[in-house]
Protein backbone atom coordinates (compact mmCIF):
# COMPACT_ATOMS: atom_id res chain seq x y z
CA UNK A 1 0.00 0.00 0.00
CA UNK A 2 1.57 3.29 -1.16
CA UNK A 3 1.19 6.80 0.11
CA UNK A 4 -2.23 8.38 -0.38
CA UNK A 5 -2.53 11.00 -3.15
CA UNK A 6 -1.79 14.50 -1.90
CA UNK A 7 -4.54 17.12 -1.73
CA UNK A 8 -3.16 20.21 -3.50
CA UNK A 9 -4.56 23.68 -4.31
CA UNK A 10 -3.99 25.18 -7.76
CA UNK A 11 -0.59 26.61 -8.67
CA UNK A 12 -2.19 30.02 -9.31
CA UNK A 13 -3.74 30.18 -5.84
CA UNK A 14 -0.35 29.32 -4.32
CA UNK A 15 1.46 31.95 -6.42
CA UNK A 16 -1.03 34.56 -5.17
CA UNK A 17 0.36 34.04 -1.64
CA UNK A 18 3.96 34.87 -2.65
CA UNK A 19 5.02 38.44 -1.81
CA UNK A 20 6.96 40.82 -4.05
CA UNK A 21 10.29 39.50 -2.70
CA UNK A 22 9.40 35.93 -3.63
CA UNK A 23 8.70 34.89 -0.03
CA UNK A 24 5.95 32.51 1.01
CA UNK A 25 4.93 32.06 4.65
CA UNK A 26 3.32 28.82 5.77
CA UNK A 27 2.52 26.69 8.80
CA UNK A 28 3.60 23.05 8.79
CA UNK A 29 2.12 20.03 10.56
CA UNK A 30 4.59 17.14 10.38
CA UNK A 31 3.74 13.48 11.03
CA UNK A 32 0.26 13.94 9.52
CA UNK A 33 -1.93 11.16 8.13
CA UNK A 34 -1.59 12.44 4.54
CA UNK A 35 0.39 15.00 2.58
CA UNK A 36 -1.75 18.07 1.86
CA UNK A 37 -1.61 21.79 1.20
CA UNK A 38 -4.52 24.04 2.09
CA UNK A 39 -5.16 27.76 2.13
CA UNK A 40 -6.97 28.67 5.34
CA UNK A 41 -7.83 32.28 6.21
CA UNK A 42 -5.34 33.54 3.64
CA UNK A 43 -2.43 31.49 4.98
CA UNK A 44 -0.88 28.36 3.51
CA UNK A 45 -0.91 25.26 5.70
CA UNK A 46 1.10 22.18 4.84
CA UNK A 47 0.59 18.73 6.30
CA UNK A 48 3.26 16.12 5.61
CA UNK A 49 3.63 12.51 6.65
CA UNK A 50 7.37 12.97 7.25
CA UNK A 51 8.65 13.22 10.80
CA UNK A 52 10.39 16.41 11.99
CA UNK A 53 13.81 14.77 12.33
CA UNK A 54 16.98 15.64 10.41
CA UNK A 55 15.08 18.05 8.14
CA UNK A 56 12.83 15.32 6.68
CA UNK A 57 9.63 17.31 7.16
CA UNK A 58 11.21 20.43 5.61
CA UNK A 59 12.30 18.43 2.56
CA UNK A 60 8.83 16.91 2.27
CA UNK A 61 7.20 20.36 2.39
CA UNK A 62 9.52 21.67 -0.32
CA UNK A 63 8.86 18.63 -2.52
CA UNK A 64 5.10 18.92 -2.01
CA UNK A 65 5.08 22.64 -2.77
CA UNK A 66 7.23 22.10 -5.87
CA UNK A 67 4.79 19.45 -7.09
CA UNK A 68 1.78 21.69 -6.48
CA UNK A 69 3.37 24.67 -8.24
CA UNK A 70 4.87 22.65 -11.08
CA UNK A 71 8.44 23.76 -10.33
CA UNK A 72 11.60 21.95 -9.33
CA UNK A 73 12.14 21.68 -5.56
CA UNK A 74 15.63 23.12 -6.14
CA UNK A 75 13.91 26.46 -6.89
CA UNK A 76 12.48 26.56 -3.35
CA UNK A 77 14.68 27.57 -0.42
CA UNK A 78 13.93 27.51 3.29
CA UNK A 79 14.69 31.03 4.56
CA UNK A 80 13.37 30.94 8.11
CA UNK A 81 11.91 28.40 10.50
CA UNK A 82 14.05 25.28 10.04
CA UNK A 83 12.93 23.90 13.42
CA UNK A 84 9.65 25.81 13.80
CA UNK A 85 6.15 25.10 12.53
CA UNK A 86 5.94 28.57 10.98
CA UNK A 87 8.29 28.79 8.02
CA UNK A 88 9.23 31.21 5.26
CA UNK A 89 10.29 29.88 1.88
CA UNK A 90 11.81 31.76 -1.07
CA UNK A 91 10.39 30.75 -4.43
CA UNK A 92 12.61 31.44 -7.46
CA UNK A 93 10.95 32.59 -10.67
Amino acid sequence: MGKPKANLPSADSLRALIDERGLLALRVTPNAATDALAIENGQLRARVTAVPEDGRANKAVIALLGKAMGIAPARIELVRGATARDKVLRIEG
